[in-house]
């Protein structure tokens, strides 16, 4: 690969350095090792990028140090054109910046894929943006500064996701630019915190990732630094130094370092080919933009990665005469584009920063813009943290009092080798700032009792000692925030977190904190605009983080009956996003109360990611619903699904009509029953819906029993002994033929063709077997005396007593198709407790509450019933009882009836007595006649003792 042959002659400022480098390698190493080439080699990066027409000014993402010198050069060089190193098709959504609250994160977003694999779907690609970066600067300088030109020169988010592949291959580490999040399901764990799961499994983009290529620099990094965390590591020896230098040091260390891990790279890794790419990919698009617009190169600044600066590709610089790199077509996938929240803990998640690293950057930011003066680049009318402040987007960098950056000093001009000396000069220890320090330790024990600690007086006086402590162990004469960090661990955290954060978080929020951004209102998609539009009477502030309870009382205020509406469509969409408290929607039932726990505010990415798939929540919901039953795997339960959704959600219309007419031909196509259960659950309870309508079943609906009578009728036979048919399927396939029998004989089926399924049936399974003479019995062509006597034969079978339990379990599942079975079931299953051995009776139990509780549990209640109408309730009852089933003891004869007058007259007039028993089949002889009046019993004595009242009522009677 060419190295420095197609750039101009390079200055020779770092000559002198270049010698020093490879004469002290060859004294330490020997000659014929490799470093002596690698340290003379970064000299040669470093001349080569400083040489370059085009002004390459090299970052690190999300680097204080970075946004400062590049407030500072933008401020003094007032550049007309900047190429950025972000994707080219995120430029549109930089305008829709002030409307937001940074961090925030440029989204490129895709539901449906063509031309990735499937399981990729839905695919997401971020570039997170906090104020203290270098690429915001950039932004927010081009973009409020008339007749300056934003160019984004990588590679577009579908080229990521083309060359991910190679990205990740077996001996390649994470890309750059390219990076899985599994934050997502990381926080679902418990593993980090929620907002680290704002970019959720997007594929994070960052300007200037520096980091060794391999584990073993970085762990020797770490080990002589002392320190912990390659984020550490980086703010000691590179953050904190540059923060104050000057550009021109800045930028020959920056180049520098790119290069140290550049060459320090494996060379046939396969994420150094990706970059190498990705080098090729902004070279030719902006040799192509200046040609274009005839642009001057001394009026232009690229801003690229550090790691990228240091390219030794064919295409770099404007004078290579190499051939422009063929940029690959995009496929054919459709990219929404948009806005959504990030934050500190989410940028430090997706790139693999120590946790607290963003916020302990911003707060150094911060720091160094009061202390040196500066006003930072920020967008016009963009919000802020802390309020728009005064001067923001002004367009003006206020500079240190003394000399504009980058003007010539003793030490020589802006080309002039700032290396030696910031090389040879020792880093200056920063005297301990007592004050600052001891107000970390008292703020921290306040936070700590706060969040459940028990923290004193004593333990902010530890802190403050371990921290100096630490600092000097590991060579600072200034304890860092790491340092301060690991003191409060050390003197505060117990066994056990008290509360929701533990020590190391605290230390987090004191020192930076996590913000988080918000999109703006204006930023949002429609969809999420028409949302928060429809959801305004219910009065709250939906755009704020913290979780809102919503009360709706749908009686006394039929107005936010729209609001209920919209809230159970998005939980349908969005889940947990909106969560139901008290309330219940279903087919056919409306609630005239509901409350609601919302995080809108809170899942704002959700909601933003929703909006690129529609424009309202409807027409999500539709598209959604269309989808799912048109997917390769889509059956007729599917398709009845998304019809009940339809009419609970949306309510009657073409939809349910397109649904249901897909779920008709579902059916029909289908080989299998699997989803017999299903399909008879679902059209059982839509029929039920129907049946409360004024119109009654729809076609499609009719349509469907029909096809389903048919469909059944032909597969039973086939069903019953098919091995790989249970018998829950045979008697789903079964209750839709006789539950729904009736209705579809009216619409013209046959019922020959039923039983004619049933008579061609033979299985073989003991389960079937009961399963089909249940069936029988339901046609009437098995009699419940012949099926009693049928199952008493096989426990009078002594090798078929070990298959009882099955036959029983297929009489279980008859329950649904055969309800009027019940009282039998329960007699067998009595039978089998009672007769069965035990070697057969216990193994048989928990599968026979398996099968219940897991497919017999809507069955479940018909048995119970039934069991309590035919036991007793009491022990006592218990011990005398006699089944129904089992034959009662012989009663004894009636005794005579008394005499009196009822009994003379039968016995003297049967023939009207006699009529009625041979109407009623009755066969019976007359017992004797019943003895005389006086001695009929103790009613007879008593009117013969006392006869005044019966001689009144002859008197009245014969009166009348």
């Amino acid at each position: 690969m060419p190295d420095a042959g197609n750039a101009p002659d390079a200055p020779p400022g770092l000559g002198a350095l270049r010698e020093r480098l490879r004469a002290a390698a060859e004294a330490f190493a020997g000659p014929g090792d490799a470093v002596p080439e690698i340290l003379a080699g970064m000299v040669e990066d470093v001349d080569r990028a400083l040489a370059e027409e085009l002004e390459i000014f090299p970052v690190c993402h999300h680097s204080p140090a970075s946004a400062l010198a590049m407030a500072r050069r933008l401020a003094e060089k007032r550049p007309r054109v900047i190429y950025l190193e972000l994707p080219e098709d995120l430029a549109p959504l930089l305008e829709e910046l002030r409307n937001c609250q940074l961090p925030v994160a440029l989204q490129a977003f895709a539901t449906e894929v063509d031309g990735f694999p499937t399981d990729w779907a839905p695919l997401s690609v971020v570039a997170p943006l906090t104020e203290a970066s270098a690429e915001y600067q950039a932004i927010a300088y081009a973009l409020d500064t008339p007749g300056v030109e934003l160019v984004l020169v990588d590679r577009s988010a579908d080229h990521v996701l083309q060359w991910r592949e190679r990205g990740n291959a077996p001996d390649a580490e994470p890309s750059e630019a390219g990076e899985p999040s599994g934050t997502a399901r990381a926080a679902e764990a418990g593993e980090v915190p929620d907002e680290a799961a704002l970019h959720g499994d997007a594929l994070g983009i960052g300007v200037g990732r520096l980091r060794p290529g391999f584990a073993e620099l970085e762990a020797y990094l770490l080990h002589h630094g002392k320190v912990r965390h390659w984020s550490e590591w980086w703010d000691q020896y590179v953050e904190q130094p540059l923060a104050g230098a000057d550009y021109p040091t800045y930028r020959q260390v920056m180049v520098m370092i790119g290069s140290l891990f550049r060459r320090l790279r494996p060379e046939r890794r396969a994420r150094l080919a990706v970059d190498e790419d990705r080098e090729r990919y902004m070279w030719t698009r902006i040799r192509e933009h200046l040609a274009a617009s005839g642009a001057d190169p001394a009026d232009c600044l690229h801003v690229c990665g550090a790691f990228h600066a240091a390219s030794r590709v064919e295409q770099f610089g404007l004078a290579s005469r190499a051939e422009p790199f063929p940029i690959p077509p995009r496929t054919a996938t459709a990219w929404r584009y948009g806005l959504i929240p990030s934050s500190h803990s989410a940028i430090e998640a997706q790139f693999g920063l120590a946790p607290g690293a963003v916020s302990l950057a911003a707060a150094t930011w911060s720091r160094t813009l009061t202390r040196e003066r500066l006003t930072p680049f920020r967008l016009t009318h963009q919000r802020t943290g802390k309020g728009r402040g005064k001067g923001a987007g002004t367009g003006k960098a206020k500079q240190p009092a003394g000399r504009a950056a980058g003007a010539p000093t003793a030490d020589g001009g802006p080309g002039a080798d700032r290396l030696t000396p910031f090389l040879d000069r020792p880093p200056v220890p920063h005297a301990l700032d007592e004050d600052e320090l001891r107000g970390w330790c008292v703020d921290l024990v306040r936070l700590a009792r706060r969040n459940g600690y028990p923290a004193s007086t004593a333990d902010a006086i530890a802190i403050f000692e371990t921290a100096v402590l630490l600092a000097g162990m590991r060579g600072r004469a200034r304890p860092t925030a790491y340092d301060f960090e690991d003191a409060a661990v050390t003197c505060v955290e117990k066994d056990a977190v008290p509360g929701k954060r533990d020590v190391r978080r605290l230390c987090a929020m004191l020192l930076g904190g996590d913000r988080i951004g918000t999109v703006g209102y204006d930023a949002l998609p429609p969809l999420a605009r028409d949302v928060l539009d429809r959801l305004a009477p219910l009065g709250l502030n939906l755009t704020a983080r913290t979780q809102r309870r919503a009360l709706l009382d749908l009686a006394n205020h039929p107005e936010l009956r729209p609001c209920s509406d919209v809230l159970w469509m998005l939980r349908r969409l969005l889940g947990d996003v909106v969560r139901p408290v008290m309330g219940d929607r279903t087919l056919g039932e409306r609630s005239i109360q509901e409350s609601w726990d919302l995080a809108i505010g809170r899942e704002q990415r959700a909601l933003v990611q929703l909006g690129y798939e529609g424009v309202t929540i409807e027409q999500v919901l539709e598209r959604r619903l269309r989808r799912a039953v048109r997917e390769p795997t889509a059956t007729a339960a599917t398709a009845l699904a998304a019809v009940e959704e339809a009419l609970v959600y949306l309510g009657p219309g073409r939809l349910v009509d397109d649904l249901g007419a897909r779920a008709v031909a579902l059916l029909a196509a289908e080989r299998t029953v699997d989803d017999a259960p299903r399909v008879l659950r679902r059209i059982r309870r839509l029929l039920g819906y129907y049946r409360t309508t004024e119109a009654g079943p729809p076609d499609w609906a009719k349509t469907f029993v029909t096809t389903g009578y048919a469909h059944y009728c032909t597969l039973l036979p086939s069903a019953f002994t098919d091995e790989a048919v249970g018998a829950r399927q045979v008697g789903a396939m079964l209750g839709f033929l006789f539950g729904l029998e009736g209705f579809a004989v009216s619409l013209g089926c046959d019922r020959t063709q039923l039983e004619l399924a049933v008579r061609q049936s033979h299985p073989t399974e003991p389960d079937r077997t009961a399963l089909l003479w249940a069936a029988e019995h339901r046609l009437d062509l098995l009699p419940l005396p012949a099926l009693r006597e049928r199952c008493a034969a096989l426990l009078a079978n002594p090798l078929v007593v070990p298959a009882f339990p099955r036959y029983v379990s297929g009489f279980v599942q008859a329950l649904d198709p055969v309800p009027t079975l019940t009282p039998f079931v329960v007699e067998q299953l009595s039978r089998a407790f009672a007769r069965l051995p035990e070697a057969v009776l216990l193994p048989w139990l928990p599968r026979l509450i398996m099968t219940l509780r897991e497919e017999a549990a809507e069955l479940l209640p018909l048995l119970v019933r039934e069991a309590g109408r035919t036991f007793p309730g009491t022990l006592a009852g218990v011990d005398g009882l006699v089944p129904p089933w089992e034959e009662r003891p012989a009663a004894a004869p009636p005794a005579p009836p008394t005499a009196g007058p009822a009994g003379e007259l039968l016995a003297h007039h049967p023939a009207t007595t006699d009529a009625l028993a041979a109407l009623l089949g009755a066969a019976g002889e007359w017992a004797p006649a019943p003895t005389a009046a006086g001695e009929a019993g103790p009613a007879a004595g008593l009117v013969a003792e006392h006869p005044a009242t019966a001689e009144a009522l002859a008197a009245l009677l014969t009166t009348g």
